[in-house]
């Protein structure tokens, strides 16, 4: 491969100058925060630091054996950030994940803990409707969850579950007010589509042309399709499952 595929391509003037700006603008707030990371970090495992009426409430609702590991120093422990809903089909598989985390961990000597739930919604349910209004805000809901369910402060690191464009950046942003916490995404796995794209778009061009779910049809509008047939094929616009 020649040298020149590796030359550094030049960053436009104004792309360079927003990058300056912003970094100039968000230096105090970057100081800060690694400051509080590091003090955090220096500080060592909150849990030792924990008065016997903190360390009581944390391990009231554990078995006697992640009761015994967490009164001691040696087990880790993990906070579970969960966004299980059976509302949305690429969340609905959570259900079971913190079971199987929890059985892996104590496998390992570790105990995992579910922190605490965060809300997850989805654009396609809500669309057309007032709740739609909540899609964004509610990415500034999940940040603050998942601060709160942190904030037990008796964790040595995180495993986030979720996925979607709202929950991940939410998860992960007040995931980061425990910086100096190790923090894994836990995706849902693969999912399978479900209808061809061209079969759904043909459907929304019915439907917006007033042709599902008519009783009779109208003189010079084509043929009705039935309504029925319009929620199957809306039942498949999201994906299916994951495995």
């Amino acid at each position: 491969m020649s040298a020149s595929r590796h030359a550094r391509v030049p960053v436009h003037p104004a792309v360079q100058a927003v990058t300056d700006r912003i970094v100039r603008r968000s230096r105090p707030g970057r100081i800060a925060y690694l400051d509080m990371i590091e003090r955090a970090r220096a500080a060592g495992r909150s849990r030792s630091a924990l008065g016997c009426s903190n360390l009581a409430h944390t391990v009231a609702a554990c078995g006697p054996a992640e009761r015994t590991a967490l009164v001691g120093e040696a087990a880790v422990s993990l906070g579970i950030v969960t966004s299980y809903n059976d509302m949305l089909s690429a969340h609905q598989p959570f259900e079971t994940y913190p079971r199987h985390i929890k059985d892996v961990a104590a496998g390992i000597g570790a105990v995992a803990l579910v922190a605490g739930g965060v809300p997850a919604m989805c654009d396609g349910i809500t669309q057309g409707r007032a709740g739609m209004e909540l899609s964004l805000f509610s990415r500034d809901v999940i940040a603050m969850a998942t601060a709160i369910a942190l904030s037990h402060d008796v964790f040595d690191g995180a495993l986030l579950l979720g996925v979607c464009d709202k929950i991940v950046p939410g998860l992960v942003e007040g995931a980061l007010a425990f910086g100096h916490l190790p923090a894994a995404l836990v995706p849902a796995g693969p999912m399978a589509s479900g209808l061809p794209n061209a079969e759904k778009a043909a459907v929304r061009r019915q439907h917006a042309a007033g042709e599902i779910g008519r009783t009779e049809p109208a003189a010079g509008r084509g043929r009705v399709v039935p309504l029925a047939r319009h929620l199957h094929v809306l039942r498949h616009r999201q994906q299916q499952p994951a495995c």
